[in-house]
């Protein structure tokens, strides 16, 4: 949130209080009254008494309960490779750990929100759980507090007052506050707006165009005839108000846009508001600045390039989008987009826009959900299309239980055969095979190979070759993985490569040659492969030759050599926000610390590893040859530092936030 913080402070006392006594606490209030608000600040300040972290899940995004285990696994960094079932999962990440875990928004999700956490609190005696909500939860030893609106104390000492000073500050700092007339009507507005932080705000927003004296006539006068009760409780009449008398100030472009910005689910970027809002008397070349206006006017809030909408004032534009009749117009729009976006981005993968592509599709992962969950509705064929495109992105960044959930649906749809089914059938076969569940990759697997042959494309091809050959390698059968990989690229590669699925196959065939032992054949390759990509401009790829060439350093003995290829790896991977990659790369730098003598850093680069390994879940920690190097590398270390010097270490970094511990490591230098 990027604006001040004002006042609550016997609320912080209490809620503070409260958390240390109970270990479940929900903050309930109607919407508008700060409940989000107080629980960030609340989390800021009392981080420090949680050892092992405070996380902060994000549920104003979610509109039904199907993804709220996958909101949840992601909100905590739990990527789990793995196919058991994820409450489980996240009640083993979360056991013998003293964590704050905050849920904010629970309200369109409450029945979901309350079996977690009554489940993840008997999994954790450790956890700890803030929630806020328009109603309590209803779980057993639920400790509920009502927020309420701000004090209404006469003169500057009232919460309401301190907060309209500091906005009006902000907004309109040429409107003068201090003579005992002005002060008297600030006052009043507060008392009006019953203390309502997001009222209060969106009334100070009117004075860069009002004098204090209209906001105060025009509000009382909005007050005393407002009788209708029927949209929503009497008792937020007065936010109603607040909202409804901006909107009615607003332009009827800029109230069109707000309506229609409701389709949104995250902050959105002024191209994806031109691409879904205009139409009609709305050209896009207008709204940049009706986004400047409404974020003026604190309907929207400015969060970097982008702009967000409060989950109240989404809930009154969709409440008009719907008296427009333009919802399923919007949805079609907005899921249209959505899908251009991830064409755009396959088409980008292969070029020096990779890893902005990479950004793209993570800052869009709540809208691109709901283009699919659209299309799925209305457009199977667009779905399939669509769906096959995350593969590129949700596996590498961990979204496995969201990729396997939507690709599954997807493909149980009825749809013709062809490239997009296999291109969705290959996504599925790598989801498969990251979980762990090698068994379902292979039949999936080898489905994709029998469409790929009917399609009769090279990049069919290709991509069946990649998820067969990815099985074979994770589950330790690495020829198979060179037949396969090594016959699609004979047959099926062009020069230069053409996409994705060709640079896939390279790198399996790569990994092949180094698992079967012939590193002469696979350093050849990683050189060839980092030469390739450097040209392009791209990392994913880049990033496993360096993986290849460490790793082969490492077992020919050139550890400095390693260190410098490992840690190349490493800044790829942190770009992509690749973390099964970020963890294999810290693996390499543990063997090339050990193999220059340097105990306690390979301790610190194996606990911050180990940190990494533990999110994922990942059954192996990579390829099966990995596991005797790893022990290996242990050894050597040890006796290097000491077995007391390197648990130590190893203890601290394992203990330490992840990206805290993960910025130690790319702020360090290779050895001289």
């Amino acid at each position: 949130m990027t604006t001040s913080f004002v006042g609550r402070e016997s609320e912080l006392g209490a809620v503070k209080t409260a958390l240390t006594a109970h270990r479940l606490v929900t903050l309930t209030g109607g919407g508008g009254v700060g409940k989000s608000r107080l629980a960030l600040r609340v989390a800021e300040q009392m981080r420090d008494a949680y050892a092992d972290g405070v996380w902060w899940v994000d549920l104003s995004n979610l509109y039904d309960n199907r993804l709220f285990t996958a909101t949840v696994c992601d909100a905590v960094d739990l990527l789990d490779h793995n196919p058991r079932d994820p409450v489980e999962a996240l009640g083993e990440w979360l056991t013998g750990r003293r964590i704050l875990l905050v849920f904010d928004c629970c309200e369109r999700v409450r029945e979901s929100t309350r079996r977690l956490v009554d489940e993840l609190l008997r999994a954790a005696p450790r956890l700890t759980v803030l929630t806020t909500s328009r109603r309590s939860l209803g779980v057993r030893a639920e400790h509920r507090i009502e927020v309420p609106p701000l004090s209404l104390d006469d003169g500057d000492s009232g919460e309401a007052v301190r907060l309209f000073r500091d906005r009006c500050a902000a907004a309109a700092p040429h409107v003068t506050l201090d003579p005992p007339a002005a002060a008297a009507t600030v006052s009043a507005i507060c008392r009006r707006l019953e203390g309502i932080p997001l009222a209060v705000e969106l009334a100070c927003a009117q004075l860069r165009e009002s004098s204090l004296a209209q906001l105060s006539e025009r509000l009382g006068s909005r007050l005393d005839t407002l009788v209708d009760e029927t949209v929503w409780p009497k008792r937020h009449r007065a936010l109603r108000t607040a909202i409804g008398w901006s909107h009615e100030l607003c332009s009827p472009l800029e109230r069109l846009l707000w309506a229609r910005l409701s389709v949104f689910r995250a902050p959105v970027e002024v191209a994806d508001a031109q691409a879904v809002c205009a139409g009609g008397p709305l050209g896009a070349h207008e709204i940049p600045g009706l986004l400047e206006r409404l974020a003026d006017q604190s309907v929207l809030r400015r969060d970097g390039a982008r702009y967000r909408m409060l989950d109240t004032l989404s809930e009154y534009g969709a409440m008009w989008l719907a008296e427009l009749k333009e919802e399923q117009t919007l949805a079609r729009l907005h899921a249209a987009h959505f899908a251009t976006v991830l064409e755009e981005a396959e088409s980008g993968w292969l070029s020096e826009r990779q890893v902005a592509w990479y950004t793209r599709i993570s800052d869009s992962h709540s809208d691109v959900r709901a283009a699919l969950d659209h299309l799925i509705a209305e457009d199977p064929d667009a779905a399939l299309e669509a769906v096959g495109r995350t593969g590129l992105f949700w596996p590498c960044c961990g979204h496995l239980h969201e990729s396997r959930d939507y690709l599954e649906r997807v493909l149980a749809l009825d749809t013709p055969p062809g490239p997009s089914r296999t291109r969705a059938l290959w996504a599925l076969g790598i989801t498969l095979t990251l979980q762990g569940d090698h068994e379902g990759a292979l039949r999936v697997g080898q489905e994709c190979a029998d469409a790929a042959r009917q399609d009769g494309t090279p990049a069919s091809a290709l991509f069946a070759a990649h998820t067969l050959g990815l099985t074979h390698l994770m589950a330790g059968r690495p020829q198979d993985a060179y037949e396969v990989s090594d016959h699609a690229l004979i047959n099926h590669s062009t020069s230069p490569p053409s996409g994705a699925p060709q640079l896939c196959c390279m790198v399996i065939r790569t990994f092949a040659h180094s698992a079967l032992g012939r590193l002469t054949e696979a350093y050849e390759a990683a050189v060839g492969l980092r030469r390739l990509s450097l040209q392009y401009g791209e990392h994913w790829a880049r990033s496993y030759a360096f993986h290849q060439l460490a790793f082969i350093d490492l077992l020919q003995g050139r550890p400095h050599e390693a260190e410098r290829n490992a840690r190349a790896m490493l800044t790829s991977k942190h770009n992509l926000n690749d973390n099964l990659g970020i963890a294999l790369a810290l693996d390499l730098l543990t063997g090339a610390n050990a193999g220059q003598g340097n105990g306690v850093g390979a301790a610190r680069t194996s606990g911050t590893g180990n940190t990494f390994w533990r999110m994922l879940g990942h059954p192996n920690h990579g390829t099966p040859e990995l596991s005797e190097v790893r022990e290996r590398w242990e050894t050597q270390a040890r006796k290097a530092a000491g077995d007391d010097a390197y648990d130590s270490a190893f203890r601290a970094a394992l203990n330490d936030d992840a990206e805290h511990s993960l910025a130690r490591v790319l702020q360090g230098s290779p050895s001289s």
